[in-house]
């Protein structure tokens, strides 16, 4: 299938909420790790989402250009082509972007995007984020509300962050406090600025003790509860149910219990990058380990080139990170919801 059109996100999106699972949003730097996401999501037969960081569009530019636009829009013309291969719906997302990095990343590309509805064709990704933590709230929403116009004529769905997550990601760090948790009255103004859709699409990655980065199990402190508080607000405000839908960031070292109550009150997505990243590293390492006798050309010897080539250590690599997004939508609950 191609990556998924406007019309198609906006039903995954729907569809999830309703369903009560989430998509698995897989964070890449790489043709490979593209790939692994792509099978990964086929295997569990899941529709999902897959996105690049700043530091990642970076990174995919090249050493030597560094350009976060060039990076992202390499990106996003591979995974055009290549998802057209697989049989789930897969949207491109951009992930958090600070405001100091909005002209050099998120606007251009939604430039980009807009021209190519004016032409008639579909946009280059489906959605972006916006992480206004970093300042105030009334700022953070003023921010939000510019760009949602920008979305919609693009037929791009916004993301945006109310709240703090904590840790780092990208060189951005929080720390570890209350500021962790969104109020209700913050959802409140949010909504109030951004309407409920008839301004633009958006989803809404609200905090209850978030935090990127390494933890064991138990060792975050999450409170799922603040979002059902936050929807309950809204909703009676407005007269809908579970109106907002919500986007869960800092995943690693969340218990299975709290991750699956955070969709029963809304969440649609799920960002997942730490643990994505050891699944693909850990079987390059094994394979170092295991044949360095092979990999290096050790005491004048020539090595093997059959274990030093790229493709055989990277297709284990593959298979540990793609299982790892299997292994995600488990825990999502989208496992088998493909609208194929």
């Amino acid at each position: 299938m191609p990556i998924a059109s406007p019309e198609a996100y906006a039903e995954m999106l729907d569809r999830a909420k309703a369903g009560r699972y989430a998509y698995p949003a897989i964070n890449v730097t790489s043709s490979q790790t593209l790939n692994a996401a792509l099978k990964g999501f086929a295997d569990a037969e899941s529709d999902g989402i897959i996105q690049v960081s700043t530091g990642g569009a970076e990174y995919l530019s090249g050493p030597s250009v560094k350009d976060m636009v060039t990076g992202a829009v390499a990106f996003a013309a591979y995974a055009h082509e290549v998802a057209k291969k697989y049989p789930v719906n897969i949207a491109l997302h951009t992930d958090h972007c600070p405001k100091d990095k909005l002209d050099k990343f998120v606007r251009p590309l939604m430039a980009i995007s807009q021209e190519r509805v004016k032409a008639g064709q579909e946009p280059l990704f489906q959605s972006h984020m916006w992480d206004g933590s970093a300042v105030p709230v009334a700022e953070n929403l003023e921010i939000a509300e510019q760009l949602l116009t920008e979305a919609a004529k693009g037929k791009i769905v916004l993301e945006i962050e109310v709240g703090v997550v904590g840790g780092e990601e990208d060189g951005v760090e929080n720390a570890i406090n209350d500021k962790l948790y969104t109020t209700v009255e913050d959802g409140l103004a949010m909504v109030d600025a951004l309407g409920l859709g008839e301004k633009g699409r958006y989803m809404a990655a609200l905090t209850f003790g978030n935090v990127h980065g390494v933890y064991k199990p138990g060792n975050v402190k999450l409170r799922p509860e603040v979002l059902k508080q936050i929807q309950d607000a809204v909703g009676a405000k407005y007269g809908k149910d579970k109106p907002l839908s919500l986007v869960f960031h800092g995943g690693s070292g969340s218990l299975l219990s709290e991750i699956r109550e955070a969709l029963d009150y809304g969440v649609v997505k799920m960002n997942i990058d730490t643990d994505t990243q050891y699944t693909f590293t850990r079987p390059v390492a094994d394979h170092m380990f295991r044949n360095y006798d092979g990999v290096l050309k050790v005491d004048g010897e020539v090595g093997n080139k059959k274990m030093y080539d790229p493709r055989v250590w990277g297709k284990a690599a593959e298979a540990g990170m793609a299982a790892r997004v299997v292994e995600a939508c488990e825990h999502l609950r989208s496992t088998g919801t493909t609208m194929k």
